[in-house]
């Protein structure tokens, strides 16, 4: 089969995946909170950034590798973690850390994953990050990291952005709970995804297994929030240098949006600024992670992270122009692989790269290095 002909590009996959996976997991895949303002501010920021093609330049081959945290990757790309991954697709956080080591790009697993560091070791190449979402237990705080660490996790993320749940309502409507309760219509839904269904049934429902290790006969949830947020804290500046003494790999802060939080987190030690919106899922009222990224940059010299939005090729070009070091997927990746599988992933970076070279061809742009002078100011 030739994948390009039949998915020349993510909009593809979008909806291949659409139609492979029941509802209420498209709706958790794909909804951002509020009236999703936030979601399609990100996107439309973007399509506002555009180059200056160039003429005359003759051939080249465009250089798409970059260079981030003291390594070199072939494509300034990685694998954003997601909550719940394997709800997505089943067996998913297998499928992408192998996707991850095979292409040599970083793949990130979240503290509510249906998957556990120790499950994920035999598959992780050397770009292993771990996210977390921060425990308030210092027992289960230290615990976590030595998990992770000896899993193979070489670099942290500590998710800052989420300190109350956000109320997603899309998700609420579509019937999703939780952990996931298979009501009849739920029923309904898989019954029409085939694949989906049999692949759950051998893998089992998914459910958020390194949080239930330490949550058991917990209560007091409601329906849209889980297990986590009774174990986790909102985390102040003390947890952050807390965790800088306690990890010794590179440490990351994920959700940073304000410029004036730069210096605060450079005197923490902090390896990596992180700009991310949470893709939209989390406050309606944040401006496009594209928008703050320019006055971040203006702050500092530390690599610069960012998400949310990003699509095509063409997008990460324009993150990188306007200063980012390096792009995560999130959404891509898992439409990726529900749509065609484990293949999925292989075919969504090199979609990318083609597009990464041949719009740099078209702006006269050698290697990631030339592109803020073809910005269009």
């Amino acid at each position: 089969m030739d994948l390009h002909a039949r998915y020349p590009a993510l909009s593809d996959l979008r909806k291949r995946a659409n139609n492979r996976i029941p509802k209420f997991v498209w709706e958790y895949l794909d909804s951002g909170t509020g009236q999703e303002r936030t979601k399609n501010r990100n996107r439309a920021a973007l399509d506002e950034i555009l180059f200056e093609p160039s003429i005359l330049h003759g051939e080249f081959d465009a250089d798409t590798s970059r260079s981030f945290l003291g390594q070199r990757f072939p494509l300034p790309v990685g694998i954003a973690p997601m909550g719940m991954s394997g709800l997505i697709w089943p067996n998913a956080e297998v499928l992408l850390a192998q996707a991850g080591a095979r292409l040599g790009i970083p793949y990130s697993l979240s503290t509510v994953a249906s998957q556990t560091p120790e499950t994920l070791a035999p598959h992780l190449g050397e770009h292993a990050w771990f996210q977390m979402y921060p425990p308030r237990d210092p027992d289960i705080r230290k615990d976590m990291l030595d998990r992770a660490r000896k899993a193979g996790f070489t670099s942290l993320v500590l998710t800052v952005d989420v300190p109350v749940a956000s109320r997603r309502e899309r998700q609420v409507r579509s019937g999703l709970t939780t952990p996931p309760r298979l009501s009849p219509r739920l029923l309904a839904q898989i019954a029409t995804c085939p694949t989906w269904a049999m692949g759950t049934l051998k893998h089992g429902l998914p459910r958020m297994r390194l949080i239930d290790e330490y949550a058991e006969n917990l209560t007091g949830l409601s329906s849209t929030a889980h297990a986590g947020y009774l174990l986790r804290t909102s985390p102040d500046w003390d947890y952050l240098r807390w965790l800088r003494d306690h990890w010794q790999g590179p440490l990351l802060v994920k959700g940073v949006m304000r410029a004036s939080d730069v210096a605060p987190l450079e005197q923490a030690g902090v390896d990596a600024i992180w700009i991310s919106n949470h893709a939209g899922r989390q406050f309606d009222g944040a401006p496009a992670t594209i928008d703050a990224l320019p006055a971040i940059r203006a702050e500092t010299k530390l690599p610069i992270v960012i998400d949310s939005g990003f699509e095509t090729g063409l997008d990460i070009l324009r993150a990188l122009a306007l200063g980012a070091d390096f792009v995560m997927l999130g959404r891509g990746f898992h439409c990726a692989l529900a749509a065609i599988g484990a293949a999925g992933p292989d075919h969504l970076v090199d979609i990318l790269s083609k597009d990464l070279a041949a719009n740099m061809g078209q702006i006269g742009a050698r290697d990631l290095s030339d592109l803020a002078d073809r910005l269009i100011a």
